[in-house]
């Protein structure tokens, strides 16, 4: 389930399959060119980078993105090529590609209104099912997902902290939780070993964001 994936920094994660799929690219380091699919949960910096989508962007790339954001001005960097906008609770396929859309939103928190109808992304690979959950709390929808590998962020403020997101973990129970969104802008580094440590232990991990101990790095 795991071959071919990395969380490369914070919430930018690189699914590498017979199609390579990139969600909320950011502080990519090099001009790869690769990409086939990329995701984008909602507008912020951090999760919609121009800058960055240009580093993995080509002709061919199909870019998918929330309805809401149809209007943004950094639209014009992508005109040549295909950009789908979606919106929440709703199942897609583009090309061969079957991907499902989760509302992303905050509770008692003002970053990421629900009314701004931004997302997550079930993405069907291989017969597995991915959650790719972007900036969210946990909601009446993250609830009920069934999926076999969870990406949730754990950083707090704008988001779930690593308690709440092990909750949920715990309540959908996916075969592998991944942790994102910490250790950069927001979040500690050691964050993904206290969320992994909280977890039911019939749920496996995958710790990718590197974190500082004893003065050296290490990566789980």
């Amino acid at each position: 389930m795991l071959e071919g994936i990395e969380v490369l920094t914070h919430s930018s994660i690189k699914i590498e399959k017979e199609k390579t799929i990139y969600f909320d690219p950011f502080q990519i380091s090099q001009n790869f060119k690769d990409a086939d699919y990329i995701f984008i949960t909602h507008e912020h910096y951090d999760h919609f980078s121009p800058e960055d989508i240009m580093k993995i962007i080509n002709n061919d790339t199909k870019i998918i993105m929330p309805e809401s954001m149809k209007k943004n001005d950094d639209l014009y960097n992508f005109e040549n090529n295909e950009i789908i906008f979606v919106e929440p609770n709703k199942e897609y396929v583009i090309d061969d590609l079957k991907f499902e859309t989760v509302p992303s939103y905050n509770i008692g928190k003002p970053f990421h209104p629900k009314n701004n109808n931004w997302v997550g992304y079930i993405v069907t690979i291989d017969n597995y099912r991915y959650y790719i959950a972007g900036d969210t709390d946990i909601t009446e929808e993250n609830l009920n997902i069934s999926c076999d590998v969870a990406f949730l962020p754990i950083g707090g403020k704008y988001t779930m902290d690593y308690t709440e997101a092990s909750k949920l973990a715990n309540t959908i129970k996916p075969k592998i939780a991944i942790p994102t969104h910490y250790g950069n802008i927001v979040g500690k580094s050691k964050d993904g070993m206290s969320f992994a440590k909280l977890l039911d232990e019939s749920i496996e991990y995958k710790i990718y964001i590197m974190w500082y101990l004893h003065f050296k790095w290490y990566k789980i």
